[in-house]
């Protein structure tokens, strides 16, 4: 089973920036496009941001089109999201999720991501 871990949350001030990171062990993690989810109190799961597994191809939710970024490095076996101007809606658990695919394909979709993260809490307040 594919071993995801996030990491980078915490609180922060609105306007304020955080940077996310999915670590991968014991596969591979450059076969694999990868999605960042999120879920807030009472509110189902959402897609915030995936990319196909070289990188090239990025897709973004437009409530954070323009203030999230994700990147990864296949050498650090590690995916990102920079996360800035954060507003007090982007409070959630942050999973990143992953899925075997060739290059170009990523989705927002969940239910195309078999293998997910523990999670990791980001908390917008003043």
């Amino acid at each position: 089973q594919l071993r995801l871990v996030e990491s980078g949350g915490g609180l922060v001030q609105p306007g304020g920036s955080l940077r996310l990171s999915c670590a991968a062990s014991q596969f591979t993690l450059g076969y694999y496009a990868i999605g960042w989810f999120r879920q807030a109190p009472g509110k189902e799961r959402e897609g915030v941001s995936c990319i196909d597994s070289s990188g090239s191809s990025t897709n973004y939710a437009d409530s954070v089109k323009g203030r999230f970024t994700i990147s990864r490095d296949n050498a650090k076996n590690t995916v990102y999201m920079q996360m800035s101007s954060l507003k007090p809606e982007d409070t959630a658990v942050y999973y990143c999720a992953a899925v075997r695919a060739y290059t170009g394909y990523s989705t927002l979709r969940e239910i195309n991501y078999p293998d997910w993260g523990q999670g990791t809490q980001v908390t917008v307040s003043s």
